[in-house]
This record gives C-alpha cells, sequence and structure tokens, in this order.
C-alpha cells in the first residue's frame, strides 16, 4: 500500500511535550498534601486509640447496677446529668478497694450551672445488700459511706447515695490516687495555700505554711491527709480539697494549658490513664462530649459544697446528716434547681477561701 505523502502547506500536529515544571510541582504538592492528610489521619487514629485504650470500663459496676435496677430511683430531670466521682486508694489496700474521696457532680439541663457536692467518708448511711465481685451479696446494714466501696465497689456506693439522696446517678468515674498525681503533674502543679504544717509519713512529705505551688504526691498529701492536721476530721480535708478543686478549675481555664498540643496530650494522656468508667464515659469520645457540654459553665456557677452534717453523739469519728438543710440540698440537686444560698461555701476566684 502506498504511503500518503505528507502536505507540505499543513502545519505538524502537536505532539504531547514533556511535563512542565509547573505541573510537576503541582503533581508533587498534591502529593506530599495527600501524604500529610494520610500521615495525620494514620496519627490521629493511634492517639485516640491510645487514650481510648488507656480508659478501664467498670463492668462489674454495671452488672451490679442492672441486677438491682428495679430499686433505683428514676430521674426527676432527665436532661441534667449527674457523675459520681471516686478517689481510690487501691494501691495501697492489699485486701480490698476503699473510696477515700466521693464528690456528685451535677450539671443542669441547661449547662448554665454546675454543683459539686462532697459527700463524707465517714458519714453514717444504710447500705443496701450489694452484689460483690464473688457474686455472693453484702447484708444491709448501717455504717459509714465509704465501707459501700469496700463491700461492694463503685455499684455499692451508687445505690447507697442514690438510697440517702434520691438522686439518680447517670455516670461514675473511678480515679486512682496515682493517676491523680500523674494529672496534676500534667498540667504543671496547683497553686494552694497551707494554713498549716501537713505531714504524710507515707508518702515522705511536709507542706509547710504559705501560698504554693504543688504537684505529684504534695498535691495528694494537700487533699488527702486529715490525721494530725486541724482536729483530724474528714470534714477539714474536704474543705481544702474545695480549695484545690478550685484552682485546679481555674488552671485547666488558663488557655496555656488546653491551647497547646504539647502540653494538651499529656493531659489527656494522664487523664484517660487515671480512670475507670462506666461504659457510658468509657471513650474519649464520650468524655469530650460531657467535658464541652459544661465547658460553657461561668466559674461564678459553679457551686462546690459539702452534704450538711454534724458529729455522730453515739460514734466518735462519724456524722450525721443535717435533715432540714441536707434534704433541702438533695432536693434542689433532684429537682434541678439552684443551691440553697446559705448552703454555698463561696471561694474567691483565685480558689482562696473568703474571709
Amino acid at each position: 500500500m502506498a504511503r500518503r505523502k505528507a502536505d507540505p502547506d499543513q502545519p505538524d500536529a502537536p505532539r504531547p511535550g514533556p511535563p512542565t515544571r509547573t505541573r510537576r510541582i503541582l503533581f508533587l504538592t498534591g502529593l506530599g498534601l495527600a501524604l500529610l492528610l494520610v500521615t495525620t489521619a494514620a496519627a490521629a487514629s493511634l492517639l485516640y486509640a491510645r487514650l481510648d485504650g488507656n480508659i478501664r470500663t467498670d463492668e462489674a459496676a454495671a452488672r451490679a447496677l442492672a441486677a438491682d435496677q428495679a430499686s433505683r430511683p428514676k430521674a426527676r430531670a432527665p436532661k441534667a446529668q449527674n457523675i459520681l466521682l471516686f478517689g481510690s486508694d487501691l494501691e495501697s489496700v492489699k485486701d480490698s478497694e476503699r473510696s477515700d474521696t466521693t464528690i456528685l457532680l451535677h450539671l443542669s439541663a441547661d449547662r448554665k450551672s454546675a454543683a459539686a457536692v462532697s459527700v463524707p467518708r465517714d458519714l453514717m448511711v444504710n447500705i443496701p445488700s450489694c452484689l460483690r465481685p464473688d457474686g455472693g451479696r453484702s447484708r444491709a446494714q448501717y455504717a459509714q459511706f465509704n465501707w459501700a466501696f469496700q463491700f461492694g465497689g463503685a455499684a455499692c456506693s451508687i445505690r447507697t447515695f442514690e438510697n440517702l439522696s434520691g438522686i439518680r446517678v447517670d455516670h461514675h468515674l473511678v480515679v486512682s490516687f496515682t493517676g491523680f498525681q500523674k494529672v496534676i503533674d500534667a498540667v504543671g502543679g496547683v497553686e494552694v495555700d497551707v494554713t498549716e504544717p501537713v505531714r504524710e509519713p507515707e508518702y515522705g512529705v511536709t507542706l509547710r505554711p504559705g501560698h504554693q505551688l504543688v504537684k505529684g504526691k504534695e498535691a495528694l498529701t494537700f487533699v488527702r491527709t486529715r490525721v494530725g492536721v486541724s482536729d483530724g476530721s474528714d470534714l477539714q480535708r474536704i474543705e481544702r480539697q474545695k480549695q484545690f478543686v478550685h484552682s485546679l478549675y481555674d488552671k485547666l481555664g488558663d488557655k496555656g494549658t488546653l491551647s497547646s498540643p504539647t502540653r494538651l496530650w499529656p493531659l489527656l494522656d494522664s487523664v484517660t490513664s487515671a480512670l475507670t468508667a462506666d461504659p457510658g464515659l468509657e471513650s474519649p469520645g464520650e468524655l469530650y462530649e460531657l467535658a464541652s457540654s459544661a465547658r460553657s459553665i461561668p466559674a461564678e456557677q459553679v457551686r462546690i459544697v459539702t452534704l450538711p452534717c454534724v458529729e455522730d453523739p453515739d460514734r466518735w469519728g462519724n456524722y450525721q446528716m443535717v435533715k432540714g438543710q441536707g434534704q433541702a440540698l438533695l432536693k434542689a440537686l433532684r429537682e434541678d434547681r439552684p443551691l440553697p444560698d446559705h448552703l454555698y461555701n463561696a471561694y474567691r476566684p483565685d480558689g482562696r477561701p473568703k474571709a
């Protein structure tokens, strides 16, 4: 077949040339961005998995509460949230776990106010029969509040508090004392006022009077020690805990604490490592959602109080709830109403008690 001769008057058809420098730059930039996005997503996924794996789930409490569901109170204000926080000294107890600190965190339904109510560990209460870890049941008895945790873990303490208050507990969190120290170290310590020497031989720590920054074992000594301090009561220790909570709240509100990735990651890692949570708060996402719903609450609308109580005349070192004041406080929480003003022990914005 004869080959057709090209027409010299017609221009040659354009040939695809090599990629231009601009095209190469765009290609490499796009590839770099794609790799960056993939790497960032992978890193975020790994970090989330790390935080998620840090949190322990309290399956035993979930089973025990489900078994006793019929005896639990109904929620009076469904959109409000009631979270019971426990401080556990598992590391120093060989045979059983105790809870030396119990605080109810109440978030109002409209998220415009909050209350933190300390329950004295030595308060005498009616503890119901609770499911024990071995499958048996403890006997119902009249005893000090923190024994409930020893009898049946968080579930028994929750049911004891619900019986006392009529408040439905939505969630609970258990913080170990070792974890507490790591959290305080992660935020860079908390400033407190020490009014008299506080000594803790177990930790080898002595706090001298004065305004100071406390970390680690010093912070734990400040919030936990009671023997040899003032009257040695749990109530004076709770007053120090109130001051500490105010100062910690202010520290977390500091932009440098939560806006800096280099400070935020150690804090998140420490907090999640310190927690044992119920199945409804066992993931970083669920905790973040709860924190996000509460972060708009102004500091002046956060009430930190102690359940009103007096010494038990029949039991030295124990307390009884002041029925009139205690019932008024618990009713306000049940109905999601403002707390009675005369029960609110206010602190200045810097965390120091008002004169």
